[in-house]
């Protein structure tokens, strides 16, 4: 056969190819055969006249390529569905991902979590009549800003109008069916409890970072653990947190006060357990809350204590070897330094033992302890109870002290008795912490557990630490404590009391009132114990003393949440040092300024 008679016929197939041993390759054979025949498909066509399968090629040769397509679309589909790792709504694949975990309580109770809402944009390009869409929009969504739709509405570009609205808000808006009116998912915080636990749960904006509180402490933890699916749990115990506000409230709005505060710790780990400042107010409408009500007066706010500070410096003077129980000291009558006279506020004008300088509140027994220590030492005691720095809480809002330049033999006996120096709650109930948990700084911690790898150093000895547990249930059982006792709860403690400077002058209309307490007071050095403090700033009813505006709070408060601690109610075998049985109450015997 000529050349010629070939021509028009479509070409010979290949002869299939063969693998290095010699034999057919299947699956190259096959991609071959097929590449060949498509190649060929439209010659064929042409060489046998037939053009129906010139068309049928070409719409085969579609199909192949379509399906090529959504093979691979639908196996990526597939696998990222079957194996990748979404983590669930959490995931930072899912559009809507949560930017922060929940924040819960100890127990896992809610304390803020994320909703999510929705953001109103509107591009007026795109509606017809701007003034029809203006009253539309404002009778479907009242709240929305008016000035704000004006101005959106008579631009040029997509802006977005409100923020934070609800499913039921972008649904009224929605109705409406307006061209050009959009909304974008958003999460946003909820603090379903109102204002329980305001201020230690703080606030995070829109943005999803934390801006106050622990939502600011924690801030990268509490994202991770949003990230990963999990809540973050603080310290708190929401039930103790509630008894605590109810407490400080009452005891606050019947003594006519400016405000109060009250925390309550574990003081073997340091865990606040409950912490209040009062008045408080709503993050829903924080705009609304009443004068200093957005201060956390517990890290924030700054007192002069008063003889809170005596147990701090009898613990030192134990510790040092300066005194014991037994130590006298001449208080009858008042003590001079320079052109000073220091005076007691119940003058028993006598010599008194240690013991009874403290149940009687003395500051001229006080300040003779102080002295006699020097300031080198007071200074570093003051310093190792964590007096002269900021408290260790995570709380961003933790102030530090304000303390004295100058630490002459007057200031020595003012800090004695808790003038000269303005510390903070928080740092007050650490310090009580330390001095009956055994001697141990233990760090304040708002962290579920206490604060991770926490040093505790040793700061005062074991018989130091047992001899203050002892001395401060003496002063409840028959001392100026009183109204701190607790039915079978063996609380000790020690009352507070200070006038404010006022204009640079110390001001009895203007005090504070304070009680700082410890149950159970018995029992091993590690055993089982809560610290409480009570504070209540500017009372405007007499007497204005801690025994009577802030004792009673902390009974009460002792009494209500022993049974969430485990704490064991049991008769108090408590004798005085002479073997004595003492009554479980007595009348308050005064609180030394």
């Amino acid at each position: 056969m000529s050349v010629q008679d070939h021509r028009g016929y479509p070409p010979q197939r290949p002869a299939p190819s063969l693998d290095v041993q010699g034999r057919l390759a299947p699956f190259w054979r096959w991609v071959s055969e097929l590449v060949w025949r498509l190649e060929h498909g439209f010659e064929r066509a042409r060489a046998d006249a037939r053009p129906e399968e010139d068309t049928r090629v070409r719409i085969f040769l579609i199909m192949i390529a379509f399906s090529v397509v959504f093979a691979g679309l639908a196996a990526g589909a597939s696998y990222k569905a079957l194996f990748a790792d979404t983590g669930g709504r959490w995931s930072v694949g899912n559009p809507n991902a949560l930017s922060r975990g929940d924040l819960t309580d100890r127990n896992g109770e809610l304390l803020a979590t994320n909703v999510i809402h929705y953001g109103l944009y509107i591009n007026p390009n795109e509606i017809w009549d701007r003034d029809l869409a203006y009253r539309q929009i404002r009778r479907a969504l009242p709240r929305i800003p008016s000035e704000r739709l004006r101005r959106v509405l008579a631009g040029d570009r997509r802006l977005i109008v409100m923020n934070g609205l609800t499913p039921a808000d972008k649904a009224a808006v929605h109705n409406l069916a307006l061209g050009g009116v959009t909304f974008e998912a958003e999460d946003r915080r909820a603090y379903p409890l109102g204002t329980s636990a305001v201020h230690i749960v703080g606030d995070a904006d829109t943005g999803g970072r934390g801006i106050s509180g622990a939502e600011l402490a924690f801030n990268d933890e509490i994202r991770a653990a949003g990230q990963r699916g999990e809540s973050f749990p603080l310290s708190i115990d929401l039930r103790v947190q509630g008894v605590l506000e109810n407490e400080l409230a009452a005891a606050a709005i019947k003594a006519q006060a400016k405000g109060a505060v009250g925390i309550v710790t574990d003081v073997q780990t340091g865990e606040v357990l409950g912490m209040a400042s009062w008045p408080n107010f709503s993050q829903a409408n924080r705009n609304a809350a009443p004068d200093g009500a957005t201060l956390n007066r517990a890290v924030s706010g700054h007192y002069e204590m008063g003889s809170v500070f005596k147990t701090f410096t009898v613990a030192a003077g134990l510790d040092l070897g300066l005194a014991d129980m037994n130590t006298q000291f001449d208080a009858s009558q008042a003590l001079r330094i320079g052109n000073r006279s220091i005076k007691d506020f119940h003058a028993q004008n006598r010599v008194m033992s240690l013991e009874e300088v403290y149940l009687h509140s003395s500051n001229i027994g006080t300040s003779q302890l102080a002295v006699q220590m020097g300031a080198n030492r007071m200074r570093d005691y003051f310093d190792r109870l964590g007096l002269l720095r900021a408290s260790s809480v995570e709380l961003r809002e933790s102030a530090k002290p304000v303390v004295p330049r100058r630490w002459d033999d007057s200031t020595l006996a003012s800090l004695s008795f808790g003038y000269g120096i303005m510390v903070t709650p928080a740092q007050v109930i650490q310090a009580m912490g330390a001095l009956t948990n055994g001697g141990r700084m233990v760090p304040l911690s708002l962290r579920k557990g206490g604060a991770v790898g926490a040093q505790t150093p040793q700061i005062v000895t074991e018989e130091t630490s047992r001899t203050i547990l002892d001395l401060m249930r003496r002063n409840v059982v028959k001392g100026s404590g009183g109204f701190a006792d607790a039915p079978g709860l063996r609380v000790g403690g020690k009352t507070g009391s200070a006038n404010k400077l006022v204009n640079g002058r110390y001001e009895a209309n203007h005090a504070v009132g304070s009680f700082a307490a410890v149950f159970p007071v018995d029992g091993p050095l590690n055993a089982k114990r809560y610290a409480i403090l009570i504070v209540v700033d500017e009372p405007g009813s007499y007497p204005k003393t801690g025994a009577y505006v802030a004792a009673p709070a902390v009974r009460n408060t002792a009494d209500r949440i022993a049974g969430f601690l485990g704490v064991e109610r049991r008769e108090d075998r408590w004798r005085t040092a002479t073997g004595e049985k003492v009554p479980a109450y007595q009348d308050v015997a005064g609180d030394g300024l």
